[in-house]
């Protein structure tokens, strides 16, 4: 007989007490080409997803795949460095499989980043868009199925997924340490193709300022166990323009890359002041 999810969440648990003693405070989960956010953290364990029992593992270039715990700003922190895609095969209960565990391991707060493409046509090549909602419509819903009434209402409210009071936050830091920061909606889509034009114009008609392929599954979970949310999307490439561009994952790597520092600023001092 196969296991329910609650079993394996429990497994998975219990083998990552194993590893480390502490009680991380606040997760992270690092997207495409911030993988060197991990320079950040005081790294006191790693463990590689294939080691993790009932983990997925991170199939994508620029997903390195290891749960990594420690410390940023005197917080004790546990990261996600790769993340989980509904593109690869994997369910949508599989890919928000991680988010379960962190909340049941004790985290407080949840931050996520991700690349994304630009539909505002404010946006340019390396800004930085705190999220500030979401259409999840392009998307399976990862809460189909029987519902878990002790990690969740059947129909939890999504009027806030990603908190005002640390949007808020986010846009001091911001101020303070001169990062200029965009705000938008984030469409989500399942990928792996990156939009047609006309895709791009629709989703920019329906009220987006940028999609991406990964983060809203992660952020229904995470309301669903009332975990507070903040996210961010590295605008990796613009797809409403003239010219008739080709994007390429190496350009999105490329562009999150040099980003990179930006974000890792305002994650860094986001978790001291939480």
């Amino acid at each position: 007989m196969s296991q329910s999810i609650i079993e394996k969440a429990k497994e998975t648990l219990e083998f990552l007490k194993g590893q480390y003693d502490d009680t991380p405070q606040i997760g992270i989960v690092l997207g495409s080409g911030l993988g060197n956010f991990v320079e950040h953290i005081k790294i006191e364990r790693e463990v590689s997803y294939k080691d993790i029992p009932h983990f997925p593992v991170s199939t994508v270039k620029g997903h390195s795949g290891k749960l990594i715990f420690g410390e940023i700003s005197g917080k004790k922190i546990v990261a996600m460095s790769g993340r989980f895609h509904f593109y690869e095969g994997y369910s949508s209960q599989e890919v928000t499989f991680p988010i379960r565990v962190m909340k049941l391991l004790g985290i407080q707060v949840l931050l996520l980043s991700n690349a994304a493409g630009g539909v505002n046509p404010g946006f340019k090549v390396g800004d930085i868009m705190i999220i500030n909602d979401h259409i999840s419509f392009g998307t399976m819903n990862p809460l189909i199925g029987k519902n878990i009434d002790e990690w969740g209402t059947r129909f939890p409210d999504m009027s806030e997924p990603y908190k005002k009071n640390l949007i808020a936050k986010a846009k001091e830091i911001g101020a303070k340490a001169n990062i200029a920061l965009k705000e938008g909606v984030y469409f989500v889509v399942t990928g792996p193709t990156f939009e047609t034009h006309a895709e791009y114009r629709m989703i920019h008609v329906l009220g987006a300022d940028a999609v991406g392929m990964s983060t809203v599954q992660e952020v229904i979970i995470a309301n669903h166990m009332n975990l507070p949310v903040f996210a961010a999307s590295v605008i990796t490439d613009i797809g409403i323009r003239d010219d008739e561009n080709i994007i390429t994952h190496e350009e999105v790597l490329e562009a999150a890359k040099s980003a990179e520092p930006k974000l890792a600023q305002l994650f860094v001092n986001m978790i001291a002041e939480i």
